[in-house]
């Protein structure tokens, strides 16, 4: 490994040999020392004088990603940069914007967008969250770039009949896209596309892959399963499980009579037993049962108002959000043309079109396949 030495720009962090006078990319003055004065501190240092010395073992390698380790030592009133010098190796055409943005910053393509999906506040070394355009704790602008390059994050590597998950809702991430471009993609705490902070996915959830040429998600015996919303009318038996507003709902079959004598002949008064082709059980958290409800005559509507079960409080509830009717032995799942839609538990694999939602976990995710 070469060791070389020289001084990096604190305005766009970009590299040059010593003795330099002004940065090549951004104009910027690079002497050490004004004329007639001593060390003059950085931006950096300006904003934050707690910290007078940058070292590899004061700051987390975790707080910056891999690439993010810190070049700058200030040390005696001296200034110096040290960094590997490694072979440069050409990264993907993206467009105009992030490609001149990582230009001017004096990196490859992929560093700027790992720079921005871990990106540190200048002023005052806080991480800030993907989607934020705004540090939290010193209320500094996220740069242009960086900006650029999250909007950019994978997305600008797509590949035509390729397909895309943009994620919908996923607790402050919303936006953030998944470019699926290699054979198969594992989704869960640990694979291709990792949701580490979900206590509702499994470490290996479910599998995205190509098959023939199109896009099929398979269930890898998750414990919460893998949910895609419904177009219209959809066939649903005893057993299934289906998603509407915040609330998980099972389907059961009719219960069996029991107005019969006790093995004895006793016969026992009890309330009243309605006739009922079927009937949902709310499910809470933890897998216990909730409500449950029979179908009145041969349906039963969900939604936050006028309907047989209703939850006034959920605000992803639609007023008529969706209903199941029974015909012919055949139950079947209608939306309601809900806002937010209803969801259904996939048993199988299931071929994906462009626009179709899955929810895995509590990340809810659009398909985005662009033309081949």
């Amino acid at each position: 490994m070469e060791i070389e030495l020289g001084i990096v720009c604190g305005s766009c962090d970009l590299y040059s040999p010593m003795k330099t006078a002004k940065c090549s990319g951004c104009g910027h003055d690079l002497a050490l020392y004004a004329k007639g004065q001593g060390p003059r501190p950085s931006r950096a240092q300006a904003a934050s004088p707690v910290q007078q010395v940058l070292d590899d073992s004061s700051i987390p390698s975790s707080m910056f990603g891999d690439r993010l380790k810190p070049r700058a030592r200030i040390s005696s009133g001296k200034m110096g940069a040290v960094r590997d010098a490694p072979s440069p190796e050409p990264g993907p055409v993206g467009p105009p914007a992030a490609a001149g943005s990582a230009a001017r910053a004096g990196m490859s393509l992929e560093e700027l967008m790992e720079q921005a999906k871990n990106f540190v506040c200048r002023s005052c070394s806080t991480p800030v969250p993907m989607g934020h355009k705004f540090c939290g704790r010193c209320g500094a602008a996220i740069p242009v770039e960086i900006m650029n390059a999250r909007t950019q994050f994978f997305g600008q590597l797509q590949v035509p009949g390729k397909a895309k998950l943009i994620l919908i809702r996923g607790e402050g991430v919303e936006g953030l896209s998944y470019q699926l471009n290699a054979d198969q993609h594992v989704v869960g705490r640990n694979g291709q596309l990792v949701f580490p902070d979900d206590p509702f996915v499994s470490p290996k959830h479910a599998n995205l892959f190509y098959r023939n040429g199109k896009l099929v998600v398979r269930d890898e015996g998750s414990l919460n399963g893998v949910y895609l919303r419904v177009r219209g009318t959809v066939d649903v038996q005893p057993a299934d499980h289906f998603l509407a507003g915040e609330q998980l709902f099972r389907i059961d079959a009719a219960p069996k009579l029991a107005d019969g004598p006790a093995p004895d002949g006793t016969y026992f008064y009890s309330s009243p037993k309605h006739l009922s082709p079927f009937r949902i059980t709310q499910i809470l958290q933890g897998g216990s049962a909730g409500m449950t409800v029979c179908a009145r005559n041969t349906g039963l509507q969900i939604g936050r108002e006028g309907g047989d079960l209703n939850f006034p409080t959920d605000l992803y509830m639609s007023a008529s959000h969706c209903k199941l009717e029974e015909s012919g032995g055949k139950i079947t799942l209608t939306d309601l043309n809900s806002r937010n839609g209803t969801y259904v538990r996939l048993k199988a694999e299931r071929e994906l079109s462009h626009g179709d939602y899955l929810f895995i976990g509590r990340k809810l995710l659009r398909v985005e396949i662009t033309a081949a």
